[in-house]
C-alpha cells in the first residue's frame, strides 16, 4: 500500500503541514506488512497557484498510485477529487513518523 503526507519536509521527522493543497512537500510512502519499505518525497508546486490548489495537489498524488492520504485540513475540493480516485483521507498533526506509526496500527482518524 503507498500513502501520502502533506508535510512541511523532505523526510520521516517533519512536522505534518497545516494544510494539504499548499503544503511544501508530500510524502509517498509504500508500507508493506506494517513496515515501511521505501519512502519518496514530492515538491507540491501547486502552493504557488492562486485558484484550484486543492485540485492540483490531489490530482497529484492521485497519480502516486496511493490509497490514503494523511494531512491536517484539507478543503472541499481536494476532497472530493480524492475521494473520486478512491482514496481515503485522514487527519493527523504533529511528526510524520508518529503519525505514520498510527496509521500503521490502525489508529488514524479518517475524515469522511
Amino acid at each position: 500500500m503507498k500513502i501520502a503526507i502533506s508535510c512541511d519536509g523532505k523526510n520521516l521527522n517533519s512536522k505534518i503541514s497545516e494544510v494539504f493543497a499548499r503544503c511544501p512537500y508530500f510524502l509517498i510512502i509504500k508500507i508493506e506488512d506494517k513496515e515501511v519499505k521505501e519512502v519518496k518525497e514530492i515538491e507540491n508546486k501547486s502552493d504557488v497557484q492562486t485558484t484550484g490548489a486543492g485540485i492540483s495537489a490531489a490530482q497529484l498524488v492521485a497519480e502516486q498510485n496511493i490509497k490514503a492520504v494523511i494531512t491536517k485540513n484539507i478543503g472541499p475540493r481536494a476532497f472530493d477529487v480524492l475521494k473520486q480516485f478512491n482514496i481515503e483521507v485522514y487527519f493527523d498533526e504533529g511528526n510524520v513518523k508518529e503519525s505514520l506509526q498510527r496509521f500503521i496500527q490502525g489508529k488514524a482518524k479518517k475524515i469522511t
